[in-house]
């Protein structure tokens, strides 16, 4: 059985954008971590901060990790997978968000 496969059509990512995505997560994830334990900032700041930082180090993976690009033809399944993506960090920070304050609320 003789399979052919077609590595012209996808695009792989080069070394350069693979050091880029990894040197953007790790930026992405020392930010939050330095803000919450250096401490100073206002609480709503840091919890809206991580919570962009969270959503932009998502977007750094799919894009240069994952390779996700809405431009190719199949961009209608991208758009789905983008409409999905967003759908499930809206639940889970929300989620959490919630649960967080109602923790709060409840213990103190």
């Amino acid at each position: 059985m003789s399979h052919s496969h077609d590595h012209d059509s996808h695009s792989h990512g080069s070394t350069k954008s693979y050091i880029i995505g990894l040197i953007l997560s790790i930026l992405l994830t020392i930010v939050p971590f330095g803000m919450v334990m250096k401490g100073g900032f206002d609480e709503t700041f840091v919890v809206i901060a991580i919570a962009i930082l969270a959503v932009c180090q998502v977007l750094i993976q799919l894009i240069l990790f994952m390779h996700l690009n809405l431009k190719t033809q199949e961009g209608r399944d991208s758009g789905s997978f983008v409409f999905f993506t967003a759908v499930i960090l809206v639940l889970v920070i929300g989620g959490t968000l919630w649960i967080m304050y109602h923790l709060n609320l409840n213990l103190m």
